[in-house]
């Protein structure tokens, strides 16, 4: 089945009682126990599932090729709730470029409790091995990252990773199942910020987590996203689940769009650079033509003259919206180091462009009067 079929139809059903094509939204939190005290269709109470919730998870499993998945109420919650699952003295290796939020997450939260964390250029191999410790018990990837578009060797790092015993979890948020699928290059765990593409459409938040495996850190998880209640609700699953139908379509012309204005950027004179893996000029644009089908809806560009420049360039634009996130119909820009936490590895004049659904003329001719 090809995936713009499984994205209509995956965990999708025409409703038995009315017909409906359209799923309705199951708000209920409580379910009917039968007289002998079970529950034979399958639902309890809606922070253990929900209707809803199942569909959108069984849609995320098969897109991303895994056995099973999670909807939790944030991305981020979902990447806390894999570092909770860790033990005190269990140790994290992470990019030097992570997302600032998991950088906080691992530096204020999970280092007090005990969890060890050492961040690394992932772009190195010998690196991440020479990080390596006897208690490194996860390894945390981001390919593409966010912001600076660097990619990773999924393959290799996986292979380092189960050497050491230990779980290999990528952030697949920025290509989305369309244009890579970890779990086939070796991943244990994909987590995604499903308030981004797949929602599509900057009005739910989400996370989601899919697994190769059934294994014990994986039922760990699920065991503690159960017991805290991390979950989204039933229209936010209703809601991710509509956005879902149409992610094909959208990433897909998001990312022909992306690489034209890449290309376009990269000639332009007050451009010091642009950091996008479509372009040859990105230092792993082959490993990103291996591992990826095309190259995402994200830009970003360096300017020159500095952090007051790139801002400037910002406040010109007309179409682009200033704002953060990414991932929806709107096109996005924004200066990211001036909302990153201290000690984040952006530099300052970079703009992060998150590239929507307008006409790429509209775009083009935005940016090059915002840099004029």
């Amino acid at each position: 089945m090809k995936v713009e079929t499984k994205l209509i139809h995956e965990g999708q059903h025409i409703d038995p009682s009315t017909g409906s094509v359209t799923a309705p939204i199951h708000l209920s939190t409580t379910f009917e126990r039968q007289a002998d005290g079970s529950y034979p269709l399958g639902y309890e109470y809606s922070r253990g599932g929900n209707p809803n919730r199942n569909a959108l998870e069984a849609n995320l499993a098969a897109l991303e090729g895994g056995t099973d998945a999670m909807a939790f109420s944030s991305g981020s919650v979902a990447m806390m709730s894999v570092l909770q699952a860790l033990k005190a003295g269990d140790h994290v290796i992470a990019p030097e470029e992570i997302y600032f939020g998991v950088r906080v997450m691992l530096q204020d939260i999970f280092a007090p409790w005990g969890l060890e964390a050492s961040f690394v250029d992932m772009n190195d191999l010998g690196k991440v091995a020479d990080a390596m410790q006897a208690n490194t018990r996860l390894l945390i990837i981001e390919s593409p990252s966010n912001p600076q578009l660097s990619v990773a060797d999924l393959e290799g790092i996986a292979e380092l990773a189960h050497k050491q015993g230990a779980y290999l979890i990528c952030d697949n948020t920025i290509p989305t199942p369309i244009l890579q699928r970890p779990i086939e290059w070796g991943v244990d765990l994909v987590v995604h910020a499903t308030t981004k593409y797949i929602g599509g459409h900057s009005d739910v938040l989400g996370g989601a987590l899919i697994t190769s495996a059934d294994t014990e850190f994986w039922q760990r998880i699920k065991h503690i996203q159960k017991i805290g209640g991390a979950v989204p609700s039933p229209f936010e699953c209703w809601l991710t689940t509509r956005g879902l139908q149409t992610l094909s379509y959208r990433v897909k012309a998001m990312s022909a769009h992306a690489l034209e204005l890449a290309k376009f950027l990269e000639t332009h004179p007050k451009i010091e650079q642009v950091l996008y893996p479509g372009l040859t000029s990105h230092p792993q644009h082959a490993l990103a033509q291996k591992q990826m089908d095309a190259y995402g809806g994200l830009i970003s560009i360096l300017v020159k003259g500095g952090e007051e420049a790139a801002i400037g360039v910002a406040a010109k634009v007309k179409v682009f919206t200033r704002a953060t996130s990414f991932g929806g119909t709107h096109s996005l820009i924004e200066h990211r180091a001036s909302v990153e936490a201290e000690g984040s590895k952006t530099p300052r004049n970079l703009l992060r462009l998150s590239i929507g659904l307008e006409h790429l003329d509209d775009l083009k001719l935005d940016l090059e009067q915002a840099l004029s």
